[in-house]
C-alpha cells in the first residue's frame, strides 16, 4: 500500500496483498518464472486503462508472485472481483509457460532446499543479505504465502488504539484462515503449519519477532524505542552496511509502517479465491474497529492483556485452528463473549453475529465466512478431502482442484477427492 498525500484515519481505507505460487500446470511443481511473467503482466498493462488499480509484484523468490491494490481503497467491497480478473487474466498469461497459480499458504511437497531460486532482480541485495544471515531456503522464507491487510492510522492516538485492538485479535486469526496443514507430501501436526515454520525463521536474530504477538505500545517514539532500536541494534553486527535496518525487518505478526502510516496484519493465510480472503480481510476489520472504539473492553484493559497469555491462545490456534480451546475468560469478556471458555469457532461465530450491522460485512461477505464457520477453515476442509493414508496422486488431485478454485473463483468444499 502507497503511502497517502496526507495520513488517512483509521478505517478510512484498506491496502491488501495476496501471495500465490507459479506452479507447473500439469505436474504443479513450483516453477521459478516470476521475472518473465511479471514482464508479460507489464507489457499487457501499457494498454489497461485502468492498470494502476490492482498491482503484481515479487519478493524474495522466484516461484511467487503478489497481487494487491497500491491506492489504499475506501471500501473492500469490489476488491475480490477486481483481484479476481486480474488473477484470470495473469493464469492467461502462465499458460503460455504451462503454468499457472496455486493458492493455499504452502506448497504441499516443495523442497526448499533444493528448489528455492531467489529473486536477483530490483532489491537483489536486500535478498542476498537476508540468505547470507538466515539461509532462505527454508519453509519459513521460501514456501510461506499470506494475505496481508493494511489499516491506516492518522496519528499517535489512533496507532495507539488501532495496536491494542489488533494484538488482542491476532491470536484467534488462524482459526479462521489456516489453510497450510501439508507440507513436505504430509500431514503436519499444526493446521497452519506456515505460521509454525514462520515463527521459526528468525531464530538468529530473536529481536526480529519477539514473541510473535506484539508487545503493547502506546506511540511512534515508543515503539521505535522499545522494538526497532533493538532490532536494529542486534543484527547490525551481521548487516554493518545497513541493508536491511528498515521497519519491513520486524517479523511480528502485525507491524506499524510507519513510513506510511499503517498497521499491516501479516498472520492471515492465503485462500483458495479472493472472495474468500476479502470476506476475512472484512470481518477482521469490522471487529479490530468495535474493539477500537472500545465495544467490548477499554483501551487500558486492552493494552493490560498480558503477550504471553495472547501468545498462549495463538498458538493453541495454530495447532488446531477452529477447534482449539480458548478457556480464559479475561481474554473473552475483552471481546464481549459472555461465556467462560469456548472453541474458537465459536468464538468466531459470536464475533461475526455481533459485528453483523458495520458496514465492511457486505452480503456478498457472509456466504464464504459462514461457509468457513460451519465447513471449517481451508486446512480442514483440505484434511477431509485427503483422509487418512492419501498418496501422492490424491495429493495432487487435491491441490488441482484448489488451483482451479482460484482460477475460477469458487470456493473448496473439501470433499474426498
Amino acid at each position: 500500500m502507497k503511502a497517502a498525500a496526507e495520513p488517512l484515519n483509521a478505517f478510512s481505507a484498506f491496502g491488501i496483498e495476496l501471495e500465490y505460487m507459479i506452479v507447473d500446470r500439469d505436474s504443479l511443481a513450483v516453477r521459478p518464472i516470476a521475472d518473465a511473467i511479471l514482464r508479460k503482466i507489464a507489457a499487457a498493462a501499457e494498454t489497461k486503462a485502468d492498470a494502476g488499480d490492482i498491482d503484481w509484484s515479487n519478493e524474495l523468490v522466484r516461484h511467487v508472485v503478489e497481487v494487491k491494490n497500491p491506492v489504499p481503497q475506501a471500501q473492500l467491497d469490489g476488491l475480490a472481483a477486481g483481484f479476481q480478473e486480474e488473477i484470470a487474466r495473469v493464469d492467461g498469461l502462465l499458460a503460455e509457460f504451462g503454468a499457472r497459480l496455486m493458492p493455499g499458504a504452502m506448497h504441499p511437497w516443495m523442497n526448499p532446499a533444493l528448489e528455492t531460486q531467489l529473486w536477483l532482480h530490483e532489491n537483489e541485495a536486500i535478498y542476498r543479505t537476508y540468505d547470507r544471515i538466515f539461509d532462505c531456503r527454508a519453509h519459513g522464507w521460501a514456501n510461506i504465502q499470506s494475505m496481508h491487510v493494511n489499516l491506516p492510522f492518522a496519528d499517535d492516538e489512533e496507532f495507539a488504539r488501532l495496536h491494542a485492538a489488533v494484538r488482542l485479535l491476532l491470536p484467534i486469526l488462524p482459526a479462521l484462515a489456516a489453510s497450510s496443514p501439508v507440507a513436505d507430501g504430509r500431514m503436519r501436526a499444526d493446521l497452519d503449519f506456515r505460521l509454525t515454520c514462520y515463527r521459526l525463521h528468525p531464530a538468529r536474530v530473536p529481536s526480529l519477532m519477539g514473541r510473535f504477538i506484539p508487545d503493547n505500545a502506546t506511540s511512534r517514539a515508543n515503539y521505535e524505542a522499545t522494538v526497532l532500536a533493538p532490532m536494529y541494534r542486534e543484527i547490525a553486527p551481521l548487516d554493518p552496511e545497513a541493508v536491511l535496518r528498515h521497519e519491513w525487518l520486524n517479523a511480528r505478526a502485525a507491524i506499524p509502517r510507519f513510513d506510511r502510516n499503517a498497521l499491516e496484519i501479516r498472520i492471515i493465510d492465503v485462500q483458495e479465491c479472493p472472495q474468500v480472503d476479502i470476506a476475512i480481510a472484512a470481518l477482521t476489520s469490522a471487529v479490530v474497529r468495535s474493539l477500537y472504539s472500545c465495544r467490548w473492553s477499554t483501551l487500558a484493559a486492552q493494552q493490560k492483556v498480558a503477550t504471553d497469555t495472547l501468545a498462549e491462545i495463538l498458538g493453541a490456534c495454530i495447532h488446531d485452528a477452529d477447534r482449539a480451546v480458548i478457556d480464559n475468560p479475561e481474554y473473552l469478556a475483552l471481546l464481549g463473549f459472555p461465556q467462560r471458555h469456548c472453541e474458537a469457532q465459536e468464538l468466531w461465530q459470536y464475533l461475526l453475529g455481533a459485528t453483523a450491522a458495520d458496514p465492511l460485512l457486505s452480503a456478498a461477505h457472509r456466504a464464504p465466512l459462514e461457509h468457513i464457520l460451519n465447513r471449517g477453515p481451508l486446512a480442514r476442509r483440505i484434511m477431509r478431502a485427503l483422509g487418512n493414508g492419501f498418496s501422492r496422486s490424491q495429493l495432487a488431485a487435491v491441490y488441482l482442484q484448489l488451483c482451479d478454485c482460484l482460477a475460477n473463483g469458487r470456493l473448496f468444499e473439501g470433499c474426498e477427492a
